[in-house]
């Protein structure tokens, strides 16, 4: 599996535990009292987060990516729902250097 491949990969991973964490586990805890829920999700989420952004700045380098789209990028992994539309973006540089290699 490429490096971007993995990378697209804890992308989804990373903006799915928020998801999970933001609407199944802080509901849990504070209309439920299950705080165990958000432990566990935040936990998970937090060592997703800490991967995403350690391989979004290695992506950075590999990709040659610009300053402002390296930092949109890492944005990415703070706003609920964009790592659909990153995922989406990384797609496409995917195909693009899997056709200029061919």
């Amino acid at each position: 599996m490429s490096y971007i491949n993995k990378f697209r990969l804890i992308s989804l991973l990373e903006g799915v535990s928020f998801l999970i964490l933001l609407f199944i586990a802080m509901p849990l805890k504070y209309q439920m009292g299950v705080p165990q829920a958000v432990t566990v999700m935040g936990w998970a989420h937090g060592l997703l987060f800490i991967a995403y952004v350690s391989m979004a700045m290695n992506m950075s380098t590999r990709q040659g990516w610009s300053g402002m789209y390296s930092t949109l990028v890492v944005l990415a992994g703070m706003v609920p729902f964009a790592c659909f539309f990153l995922e989406k973006r990384l797609k496409k540089e995917v195909l693009q250097v899997s056709l200029q290699s061919s």
